[in-house]
């Protein structure tokens, strides 16, 4: 059954998450028993767990899970919770003694939405673990985009909600492409086919949405120094059959589909940061598996604002459109 999620790619379970009233939440992605992993860290400042590990020339081959958390730094305790599921169920690196489950992810800063004194920690990704299966996820406001904003060059008052959201790209073949996006990004959100941006920073005197990069260039004074509340999360899922630096590769051209829906992307106020899992036995083209990725990073990003609601007074592009047109 297409699902247009992540969870296309067979072997591939995503839990989540959500505190709705303390605004976070947490994703988790199961990999069975292990996936080949890379990443690629884009922003200036991300909050990651054990990114180093997936470089080409590091030991460990394969990763057991990924997740995607809110609560900035204190979100890293996700990763905790899920090492304790994994290594429950039997799952991990085989050190002899026992089995130490290798668990990386990356976290977004959501501590300005709710009760910054709530984080997701342990027991939440352990629950997600736990809830973890391979039908369509809910997008919006859940997991890790339940306090998700964009567009925050005017301030957080002057933001949209952000989210997360899925999609996967197929071919007749059975090669498959999935990917899985927490959109809590500095910049505006655009139209992955037209350009047009349908999210982001709004005018105060007449609500309408400003163009980031055009306004930043006309206010050349402005001081970015405090608007460090950002950060772009996501995973890209295949069934091709990869080595971990093919894996890095194509988290980086993943990016290409975030470039075309983010304006601007990766800045300096930024955490982007995207893996790829490859589990499955397909051979393809990297080339052809990174189109495939971006466009699904693409669509997924349109799909987490498209989905999202309006909460704590931070608007949701189907509530706020319809009311300034």
């Amino acid at each position: 059954m297409y699902r247009n999620c992540i969870t296309d790619v067979p072997g591939i379970h995503v839990g989540q998450v959500s505190d709705h009233q303390a605004q976070t939440g947490c994703t988790v992605i199961l990999c069975g028993d292990g996936a080949v992993c890379g990443a690629e860290v884009r922003g200036s400042a991300p909050g990651t767990r054990e990114t180093d590990l997936l470089e080409p020339h590091m030991l460990v081959d394969q990763v057991h899970g990924v997740f995607l958390g809110g609560g900035s730094a204190f979100g890293l305790a996700v990763g905790d919770g899920m090492m304790q599921y994994l290594e429950e169920k039997g799952i991990g690196f085989d050190v002899g003694v026992t089995k130490v489950p290798i668990v990386t992810g990356a976290v977004l800063f959501d501590l300005h939405m709710g009760s910054y004194q709530i984080r997701p920690d342990a027991g939440m990704g352990y629950e997600a673990c736990r809830q973890a299966s391979q039908e369509k996820i809910s997008e919006g406001n859940y997991g890790a985009g339940t306090g998700a904003t964009v567009g925050k060059v005017l301030g957080h008052e002057q933001a949209m909600k952000g989210g997360i959201g899925s999609a996967s790209v197929t071919l007749n073949n059975g090669l498959v492409v999935g990917a899985i996006v927490a959109v809590n990004a500095f910049g505006d959100i655009r139209d992955w086919q037209s350009g047009k941006i349908f999210a982001g920073a709004r005018e105060k005197e007449t609500g309408a949405l400003i163009d980031t990069c055009s306004y930043l260039k006309q206010h050349f004074q402005t001081n970015l120094a405090f608007k460090r509340d950002n950060t772009t999360i996501g995973a890209i899922a295949t069934n091709a059959k990869l080595t971990k630096a093919e894996c890095k590769k194509l988290a980086q051209m993943s990016m290409n589909g975030l470039v075309k829906v983010i304006s601007p992307f990766g800045s300096t106020l930024d955490g982007d940061t995207v893996f790829a899992l490859s589990k499955g036995t397909h051979s393809a083209d990297l080339n052809l598996l990174g189109i495939m990725a971006a466009e699904a990073m693409a669509i997924a990003v349109n799909r987490s604002i498209q989905a999202a609601e309006s909460t704590g007074g931070i608007p949701s592009t189907r509530d706020y459109l319809g009311a300034i047109e």
